[in-house]
């Protein structure tokens, strides 16, 4: 215990000493499978600390000369729900995928406050007024203590390859908006992000649907910045997951507000809002039907709609795309 106190930042060194050791929880799946549970502090975010489930892959050995990429994830809670144990060992045993070390997160008290966007720079949430209440309230502070807590904690204890291409952000609908922002602010700590029926419509202004298009936080975010050279991402909604159609175009609101993050928005021939494409990223949005390595994959899931079974049918999709055959975090 001293050798990990002694790694650890003051953050993630007072999370442990809050709560005491992790709870160790054998899995049963596989012999040499492990999940392991660490209760963390996670002030200002939850007055009770956060469970995060650690999957570790079949034959992990604390003394193994092998080190593991991670992959973190929102919504720990839906982890069952979504296949996450089973599908990972299935595609580990099997071969199609490296060992990888995978981190659940359960969802904060306060799910639409932590789940949003974050201005890393100006040390805020970027807050959106929503028909169900404000998103985002909390943004920075939970952005933050994955940075700065959790990431440190589980390079501490366990045998991580600690590079941005070895970490991967993943969620599904407003865990992944968080996830894609996470990703986004903190590029030294995460090279790749995985978002699943992303929330990409929250706004600053809501009056009306001309206004939501003009005001959506994630385009504006992306536009906004410089570009993110390296960093992979895949995005994945399904083509029925809604019926709303704002701009009357024929197309559902999910798939038309990932079009304009990733190839940018369009006025006529000039681009009204930058998206991926105009920061220099090369864009696949064709996969897996044209499995060409991208920086950035939209896979479009037919008959998807916005719900855990339709998040299950997106995971092995993404893990191969991210995982099988990948040898860029080396």
């Amino acid at each position: 215990m001293a050798r990990l106190m002694m790694r650890l930042p003051a953050g993630a060194l007072l999370a442990l000493l809050l709560v005491g050791s992790p709870v160790l929880a054998a899995g049963t799946a596989d012999a040499s499978e492990r999940i392991d549970t660490l209760q963390l502090a996670a002030p200002g975010i939850s007055p009770t600390p956060l469970r995060v489930r650690v999957l570790l892959p079949p034959g992990y050995r604390s003394d193994a000369p092998i080190a593991y990429p991670v992959l973190y994830v929102n919504d720990g809670q839906d982890m069952e729900a979504v296949g996450l144990r089973d599908t990972l060992l299935r595609m580990t045993v099997d071969g199609t995928l490296r060992p990888l070390i995978a981190v659940a997160i359960d969802m904060p008290p306060d799910r639409m406050a932590a789940y949003g966007l974050s201005d890393r720079a100006a040390r805020h949430g970027l807050v959106a007024q929503t028909r169900y209440g404000p998103v985002g309230t909390q943004a920075h502070a939970y952005s933050e203590w994955v940075a700065h807590t959790l990431v440190p904690t589980i390079d501490a204890r366990y045998r991580t390859r600690p590079s941005p291409g070895a970490r991967t952000m993943l969620g599904w609908s407003l865990g992944a908006l968080n996830a894609f922002s996470i990703a986004w602010e903190y590029p030294e700590l995460f090279g790749r992000v995985g978002a699943f029926s992303p929330s990409f419509w929250v706004s600053a202004d809501r009056s009306s649907p001309g206004a939501i298009q003009r005001t959506r936080l994630a385009q504006r975010l992306v536009d906004s910045s410089a570009p993110r050279t390296g960093m992979k991402l895949f995005f994945a909604a399904g083509d029925k997951e809604e019926t709303d159609d704002r701009d009357h175009d024929g197309s559902i609101d999910v798939l038309d507000d990932l079009h304009d993050l990733i190839a940018g928005e369009h006025d006529g021939t000039a681009v009204r809002t930058r998206g991926l494409a105009q920061l220099g990223t090369t864009i696949n949005l064709d996969y897996p039907a044209h499995p060409d390595r991208a920086d950035a994959a939209f896979y479009r899931l037919p008959g998807g709609e916005h719900n855990q079974a339709s998040w299950a049918r997106m995971l092995p999709v993404f893990l191969r795309w991210a995982y099988a055959d990948d040898n860029r975090d080396r």
